[in-house]
């Protein structure tokens, strides 16, 4: 067994075989493509049983972020729901076994969707049908009782967009490398025209295509990046999902190689009225949420870039990759800055 960088093999490997007892060592440890936040690596051992392991950025990170036992505790809670997410194995808190608290999942074997090139290779029926199912999936994630399911204490239920639009401008403060007026220009228009929340519910905070796992007929078997999950305005995460939902009209896109631009994939205002139809909330004032999302994505992003040149990522990015980070951040708060100027 060898080491990579975030992930001590023997002492993981004792760990994980204390709590499963069929594993079979050694263990071979892949880091996963994909993830741009915590680390994911795919954990294989003898018999070719598989799992994730998660844990967070190498080096220092914001304070509030990358908390493990959240993740755990959110999964944990939603297995047995209408929800679609892996079985846990288990959650680590002891630093001393891997430098970080780290939890393990069952890995779950499909289909993910992170760019035009995997959406060319399935049929264009499966391209549809995995957009009912992100639909039907979100509207599951909504309708779970938090109370019910041991989550009604994951934050406060109320006044979701307002302390959602204070966390973000502080993290962008603390993590910006340049000056962008616009992220300062957009809280402030979202901060004064703010809509009555309409209930509270679960918000997976980052629900998006390429953080779902598709069955080869197209649907969600597999909801996974939790971190950002809390309580409150179930309405960011239809904006959310549409953030990153490119179209082939577009004039620039959000992504590098969107997936959802290949034919077979509803429009974004498809996907408002297929949610619509199946929950009681008003969507009128989805413009407003939908300059949240940009400028909530922007200040995250930006995270991530700073990250990045900072070297705690773990990846083998290059720098034209790295930058490209900071042009999406711009493109972003663009969009944001747009959307709210007609709020």
């Amino acid at each position: 067994m060898t080491d990579l960088p975030g992930v001590r093999a023997d002492a993981v490997t004792a760990w994980l075989a204390a709590r499963s007892p069929a594993t079979r060592p050694p263990l071979h440890f892949e880091h996963i493509a994909g993830g741009r936040s915590n680390l994911t690596y795919r954990v294989t051992d003898q018999a070719g049983h598989a799992w994730a392991l998660r844990r967070p950025p190498l080096g220092h990170v914001l304070a509030t972020a990358h908390d493990m036992g959240r993740e755990f505790r959110i999964l944990s809670a939603l297995n047995g729901t209408t929800v679609p997410v892996p079985d846990v194995v288990g959650l680590c808190d002891d630093v001393t076994v891997n430098d970080a608290p780290f939890y393990v999942m069952d890995f779950v074997d499909g289909i993910v969707l992170r760019d035009q090139p995997s959406a060319e290779a399935i049929a264009t029926a499966v391209r549809t049908r995995s957009c009912q199912s992100m639909v039907d999936t979100l509207v599951a994630i909504h309708q779970v009782d938090a109370d019910a399911v041991g989550l009604g204490t994951l934050g406060r239920k109320e006044g979701y967009i307002a302390r959602q639009l204070k966390r973000w401008r502080q993290q962008f403060a603390d993590s910006k490398t340049r000056e962008l007026p616009e992220i300062e220009r957009v809280h402030d228009i979202l901060i004064a025209r703010i809509p009555e929340q309409q209930g509270a519910g679960i918000v997976h905070g980052d629900y998006r295509l390429d953080n779902c796992i598709l069955s080869p007929r197209g649907d969600v078997v597999a909801v996974l990046d939790w971190e950002l999950c809390t309580l409150g305005d179930v309405l960011s995460d239809v904006a959310q999902l549409l953030v990153y939902w490119c179209e082939a009209t577009d004039d620039a896109y959000t992504l590098e190689s969107p997936p959802t631009i290949v034919p077979g994939f509803l429009t974004r205002d498809q996907l408002i009225e297929a949610y619509a139809a199946q929950s009681p909330l008003d969507l009128s004032d989805i413009d407003f949420y939908l300059a949240f999302a940009y400028w909530k994505v922007a200040c995250i992003i930006e995270g991530v870039y700073a990250r990045y040149k900072a070297g705690v990522m773990g990846g083998d990015d290059t720098e034209l990759q790295i930058e490209s980070f900071a042009r999406r951040v711009e493109l972003l708060a663009s969009r944001a800055d747009e959307i709210a100027s007609r709020l």
